[in-house]
């Protein structure tokens, strides 16, 4: 077992003022702030960029009666397709590219230029099609629409080709200049910054997208040129040295192609930290549709808007207090935790096939479980990229990066088209065509279901690999096979905050146990008679049953910890307190949540849909038990010790 790496410490120079190192590039405090603004500000831009497209064109092609196996081809394979192909080329390159501008920055600028034109061609292409038939005669053979269709097609292609340069070389420029006793904060402050410029634009500018689309397009490539040319100018990159154990000749044509592969796909923990991505990709497939099943639920473009401005502000807010725990935990363990538990929350949309609310009733339900769920959000957003951090090999950063989007391209390139006839298929099974848009959940829930099966493997092999105290990086081209990378302390359970979450899982179990005889009596009162039986025969025995199920596993965990203190084995081992805690609170609101859904549906004089409620609030229970139990399994014999302030 190979022993840890102190950590990267701060320098100081005798009598001077303290200085900050990250290889060549030796920062001040002020330096510090300075580049952390450049580079959030140029994270500010190319989000604002890129909201655009994926929530502007769906709507547009809509408009225009794309199919929506067309639909998915334009905004998921295309981008996907080349996703596989350009963002390796870019990243392997950068990784070995030497200049005076650096290795990262003169990709940027180099491409920003035509990413632009692309950008603003898309939004003019009613009146590029005008001009094209005009002059182009062969053309007036065709369907307006269908020329349209493929200058959007065209332009899409030429947009996401050259984006693909920006958006992968711009995120390894962070490890080459920020020091990586900040990357924690910075990535969590990167994160905030995102957030909230998909807020700003939910908020201020989506409700416009379908009578001004001419005009947000030339805004945002106007926005994109100004704001990242400036990042191109004023962050400067140190220098770098050769990587090791390569030569010229390894990284040349063929020759580098097979180097790329060798060093990225020779190992079954990145070929599992690969896939779990790339699930995580397919079940995202589905969310350009999701826009139409909020209509079906009678929302408007406004109303959507602002739901997702209230939940990127929501999230902006509890990532400020994410950032703390991220390293205190490790992103890894955040980032399972959080897809395991998130199956749930991608399952529980079920309940819309049964249910049918007025539009603002539904409204405020959905930024009510938003705002419940920030927290749970902003830890497995802001986990995302630190954990990678912590799996990849830091002096091929970008080209691990590259090798999971290949891979995650590759398994997506044709869930655009699958996801459009999904939705397609469904179709032919609903007396109504958009009602199809509430089943959009079962592809969600089926991939994020075997992402989490396979990150669970990754943790797995991770402990195995040392976990906390000693994992490194597999490296096949090192002669100790692996990368020696410094170990960040993080903080085991604790038995006070695991005593905490205790009581948090009591208290949920309890509210659907005791909360069923109110309801009962408010569905008396109500006449509501058939929710009244249900509940009384069915409900309340079930919610009974998982209450018991927990205090069961809750006792075991407490009968291990009382073998950790007296010194002895334990059975099992102790599920994180730090995600406990987050997922209790998060549940535990849900459970309010739950009974005003039930008593708004019976003042509506809705029986069945509180009956539906009910039996969502059982099966969530049931799986939240369930998901409790299995990390319990999955921690057995490494998670085993207590109240030791660093692991």
């Amino acid at each position: 077992m190979n022993s840890p790496l102190p950590a990267i410490n701060v320098a100081a120079n005798s009598g001077g003022p303290k200085t900050y190192r990250c290889g060549s590039l030796t920062y001040t405090k002020a330096g510090l702030v300075g580049i952390f603004a450049w580079l959030l500000w140029g994270d500010f831009c190319l989000m604002l960029m890129e909201a655009v497209v994926p929530s502007v064109l769906p709507l547009k092609l809509k408009a225009l009666g794309c199919s929506n196996v067309m639909m998915g081809l334009i905004m998921t394979t295309i981008p996907g397709t080349l996703n596989m192909t350009i963002c390796p080329y870019a990243s392997f390159k950068s990784d070995r590219y030497r200049s005076k501008w650096g290795r990262r920055i003169p990709f940027i600028a180099s491409t920003m230029p035509f990413l632009c034109i692309s950008l603003f061609m898309l939004g003019w292409s009613d009146e590029i099609r005008v001009v094209l038939q005009r002059h182009v005669p062969v053309l007036n053979g065709y369907a307006p629409v269908t020329v349209t269709l493929a200058l959007i097609a065209f332009f899409m292609a030429m947009f996401q080709f050259f984006n693909m340069f920006v958006n992968s070389v711009f995120w390894y420029l962070f490890n080459d200049v920020v020091p990586p006793q900040f990357i924690g904060r910075f990535i969590g402050l990167l994160r905030i910054v995102s957030t909230l410029a998909a807020a700003l634009y939910n908020y201020f500018i989506f409700k416009y997208a379908e009578s001004h689309m001419r005009e947000i397009f030339l805004g945002a490539t106007v926005l994109y040129f100004v704001g990242f040319g400036l990042v191109c100018l004023m962050v400067k990159e140190g220098e770098y040295p050769l990587l090791e154990g390569e030569s010229d000749r390894d990284n040349r044509g063929i020759a580098g192609i097979k180097t790329f592969l060798k060093e990225s796909f020779s190992h079954k923990f990145y070929w599992l930290a690969f896939s779990a991505t790339a699930c995580g990709g397919m079940a995202g497939a589905i969310g350009g549709f999701n826009v139409f099943f909020f209509r079906e639920m009678g929302l408007s473009l406004e109303q959507i808007g602002k739901l997702a401005a209230i939940g990127g502000v929501a999230v902006l807010a509890a990532m400020f207090l994410a950032a703390v725990f991220i390293d205190r935990w490790h992103p890894l363990r955040i980032r399972v935790y959080m897809t395991v538990f998130g199956v749930i929350s991608s399952c529980a949309s079920w309940v819309w096939i049964f249910v049918n609310l007025p539009g603002n009733y539904f409204f405020w339900l959905c930024a009510g479980s938003t705002l419940i769920g920030a927290l749970q959000t902003a830890l497995a957003v802001t986990a995302a990229s630190p954990s990678q951090m912590r799996m990849f090999p830091q002096s091929r950063y970008g080209q691990f990066c590259s090798a999971q989007a290949m891979l995650v391209s590759f398994s997506i390139i044709g869930a655009g088209m699958l996801a459009g006839l999904f939705v397609d298929g469904v179709k032919h099974f609903c007396h109504d065509a958009e009602f199809a848009y509430r089943f959009n959940f079962l592809w969600s829930a089926l991939f994020s279901s075997t992402s989490a099966l396979l990150i669970i493997l990754v943790y797995r092999d991770w402990y195995r690999m040392g976990g906390d105290k000693y994992f490194h990086p597999p490296a096949p081209w090192c002669a100790k096979k692996v990368e020696e990378i410094p170990i960040a302390p993080t903080v085991g359970p604790q038995t006070r905050w695991m005593n905490f979450s205790f009581r948090l899982l009591d208290a949920i179990l309890a509210l659907s146990v005791l909360g069923i005889p109110f309801l009962m009596w408010w569905m008396h009162y109500k006449q509501a008679m058939l929710a009244f039986k249900w509940f009384g025969i069915l409900l309340l025995p079930l919610s009974v049953w998982v209450w018991l199920w927990w205090n069961w596993i809750r006792r075991g965990i407490q009968q291990d910890m009382g073998r950790i203190r007296n010194h002895q084995a334990p059975r099992n081992g102790l599920p994180h307190h730090g995600m406990l805690i987050v997922l209790g609170a998060s549940f535990l609101l849900g459970s309010g949540m739950w009974l005003v859904q039930v008593i708004l549906t019976i003042n509506l004089g809705m029986n069945t849909e509180a009956i539906v409620f009910g039996v969502a609030n059982v099966v969530t229970n049931f799986l939240l038990v369930g998901c409790v139990r299995l990390f319990v399994s999955i921690e057995r014999g490494h998670l085993v010790t207590l109240d030791e302030a660093l692991a």
